[in-house]
């Protein structure tokens, strides 16, 4: 399936109805009064978050959302009907920003809904209009204008853990081992293009995972998928940084260029809580160099946890550390986990 994380669409809100101008007849009242109904309301325009929603790929096929228009008032003292609100569903961390007005607004709950165009009110009929100086008044009024705007639409992923990494560090492999999401997995950089989404089973309680697009140097300035990288990185609860064994770059200088990246972006995600773990341990048979650079990773970091998501070595001892932290998907508020690295 397509994954569209941001579009431009434009709502209209219907227009409220017409007063109408209209005087009782009948047999025995030749000049009756005036019984002119008001307008109906015209809908308004709901956003509502639906968690079973996971992209903004409707979107791309309907950018324009207009909503009826209330119905005319009548005589005989008939108003008319107001018109049913259309709702729009969106997924979970859908960001909303009026182009015009720059206001933002986030949906992060399912069932919530959010007001973005309002109705206009219905005119009102000549029956309004009467009064003891005016007993047959042959005004009404035009309903009022439905309110506009135009919107552009982010999708930032809601999860409890954000995988944190460069490309080929063994993200979409470890997601893939952890939970039941089945995310593309070859041996080349850049395998994740969009976010995936999985999730995992710990103690009676469930914490939903995303492995996003790898991160590269100078993503904070929209290097290779930069700016779409980082903002849903911002929405994650908390952070597991992925660390890959590779002979062109130390574990210690994968991590400075992730923190540095996160740093430059914005400083607020480095207060996330994170875990950090080395991937490939089934690399360190195959190579000295690299049994070297975990050696000296792992004094800096003891902490640290070397796993294999390919023979899914290490990923007990994964869930376990997850696991003693608590419910995380239960309760959001307190620290997931501590971070196994201090900068």
């Amino acid at each position: 399936m397509s994954f569209i994380d941001e579009c431009r669409i434009r709502v209209k809100a219907g227009n409220g109805g017409n007063g109408a101008v209209s005087f009782h007849r009948g047999p025995h009242l030749p000049k009756g009064g005036p019984d002119g109904g008001n307008g109906g309301r015209g809908a308004s325009i709901y956003f509502e978050g639906n968690p079973n929603l996971q992209s903004l790929l409707d979107f791309k096929y309907q950018r324009e959302f207009i909503a009826k228009r209330g119905q005319d008032g009548r005589g005989k003292d008939c108003d008319g009907r107001s018109a049913e609100d259309l709702v729009i569903p969106v997924p979970l961390g859908t960001r909303l920003h009026d182009e015009k007005s720059k206001e933002t607004w986030d949906i992060t709950e399912a069932g919530q809904k959010l007001l973005m165009a309002s109705g206009g009110k219905g005119g009102r009929g000549n029956r309004s209009f009467r009064s003891s100086t005016q007993q047959a008044p042959r005004i009404a009024t035009p309903g009022q204008i439905g309110q506009e705007r135009e919107l552009r639409l982010e999708l930032l992923s809601l999860c409890d853990i954000g995988f944190v990494g460069l490309p080929n560090a063994g993200k979409s492999s470890l997601l893939k081992a952890l939970t039941a999401a089945r995310p593309k997995v070859a041996d080349y950089p850049f395998t994740t293009l969009q976010p995936q989404l999985g999730v995992m089973e710990l103690e009676g309680h469930s914490v939903q995972m995303a492995d996003i697009p790898g991160l590269v140097k100078e993503a904070h300035q929209n290097q290779g998928l930069g700016h779409r990288f980082l903002r849903h990185i911002a929405r994650a609860r908390n952070l597991l940084v992925v660390l890959g064994l590779d002979s062109e770059r130390s574990l210690e200088s994968s991590l400075d260029i992730l923190l540095s990246e996160l740093r430059l972006y914005d400083p607020k995600l480095l207060e996330k809580e994170r875990l950090l773990v080395v991937n490939k341990s089934d690399l360190l048979t195959h190579s000295e160099d690299l049994r070297k650079d975990w050696e000296n990773f792992q004094k800096l970091h003891p902490e640290s946890l070397l796993i294999s998501a390919l023979h899914q070595e290490g990923l007990s001892e994964l869930k376990r550390r997850l696991s003693e932290k608590g419910s995380v998907a239960k309760d959001p508020s307190p620290p997931a986990f501590r971070s196994s690295f201090g900068r």
